[in-house]
């Protein structure tokens, strides 16, 4: 189907014609009627399926067939997501759609790292707000912003959100929000705790569970290399020059190691940077921009941070080393083979992991041949 199709105003279809979509990805067609509807929704659907326009453009449709009202600090949509980056994605996402409409709709993101004077200023006549919890909740407190007329409430990334210690800060925004409310919550994966979540936070809900084809599942080629903690490094370049790797997502389990992988790329001629928790938000924007443009060849990232990672054709990923959570390993290989460009995605495996990376495969139900990289020349 055509997004014509949907029941969406004529200047939101112009827009979405301007930004080159077509037809709605399958948890687009399924999700903009229900939420247009006013219906609380659970969706699942993988990383770079087109969440964010799901709900985006039904809640610019609602508020379009509005008229305005008075301009305050009460924003009648709150969106809640895990990390800054992804924070200004989603903007990004709203702000294109929202070009050129009869009334003009302000959104804008709010999160830590930086001043939060301009934040406060700038808060005043937005009715769409992006938000990551911390920084929501230091606005709250200094009375920059009231949640009392939030009519519709979104948790993008809703399971990352309920595994990164967000819970108690969660909740005392929850109290702050009007008991009356649509709630939508997205997410990749189907965790127990988001499961439960639901069941607390959702009326009468819609749940929509995209699964994957097997079609998709075959954009990403799924390699990977038995090796030691020692050779890791001199595997990692070896693979980048001999396959010319240009645009490589590389990924660690600390913020540490991405410092150090990053720092022994460099000093090998590999142009790297790492992007985590610990740098300053204009750091992490411009090498994030740097990294989005090909002007830099290897971005090494943590997990939280991938979750504003957003690259249509990311030709690789490389899983320096393992994570914890099957669930954080879909959506580190989910970072390429997107927009039905193929990609790879390469795992290192020590001989201690193997038990575990097995586990990994089985429920992501997929099968990799391993290469055991001792006998490489590095």
């Amino acid at each position: 189907m055509s997004f014509s199709k949907l029941p969406l105003h004529p200047s939101l279809l112009a827009n979405i014609t301007m930004l080159g979509y077509e037809t709605p990805t399958p948890i687009q067609e399924q999700a903009i009627p229900v939420i247009m509807q006013g219906r609380d929704l659970l969706g699942i659907a993988k990383t770079g399926s087109g969440k964010t326009a799901s709900f985006a453009l039904p809640i610019l449709n609602t508020l379009l067939a509005r008229h305005q009202g008075e301009r305050n600090r009460q924003p009648k949509v709150l969106v809640v997501v895990p990390t800054r980056e992804l924070a200004v994605q989603v903007t990004e996402v709203f702000k294109d759609l929202s070009r050129n409409l009869p009334q003009s709709i302000k959104s804008m993101a709010a999160y830590g790292g930086v001043s939060i004077n301009p934040q406060m200023k700038a808060l005043y006549g937005v009715e769409i707000l992006i938000a990551t919890p911390g920084r929501l909740l230091d606005l709250i407190r200094s009375n920059a912003v009231d949640l009392y007329r939030v009519e519709t409430l979104v948790m993008d990334e809703a399971d990352k959100m309920m595994n990164l210690g967000f819970q108690k800060e969660m909740e005392e925004i929850f109290q702050r929000l009007p008991k009356q409310r649509q709630n939508l919550l997205f997410s990749a994966t189907l965790s127990d705790k988001l499961a439960g979540l639901h069941k607390v936070l959702l009326h009468d809900p819609t749940i929509i569970k995209i699964e994957d084809k097997a079609e998709e599942d075959s954009l990403i080629n799924l390699s990977g290399f038995f090796v030691s903690d020692e050779r890791k490094g001199p595997l990692l370049r070896h693979l980048i020059r001999e396959q010319d790797m240009q645009q490589v997502l590389v990924f660690t389990s600390s913020r540490y190691s991405a410092d150090k992988v990053a720092y022994k790329l460099e000093k090998n001629g590999i142009q790297a940077s790492p992007i985590h928790g610990k740098r300053s938000q204009s750091e992490r924007l411009e090498t994030l921009n740097a990294f989005k443009s090909g002007k830099l060849r290897v971005l090494v990232a943590t997990d939280l941070i991938s979750r504003g990672i957003d690259i249509n054709e990311l030709p690789y990923v490389i899983n320096y080393e393992l994570p914890r959570s099957p669930k954080d390993f879909v959506h580190r290989v989910g970072r390429t083979g997107r927009a039905d460009a193929k990609g790879k995605a390469i795992t290192f495996v020590t001989k201690e992991e193997t038990h575990h990376f097995k586990v990994i495969l089985k429920k992501m139900k997929r099968y990799v041949d391993m290469v055991d990289s001792e006998k490489m020349a590095l």
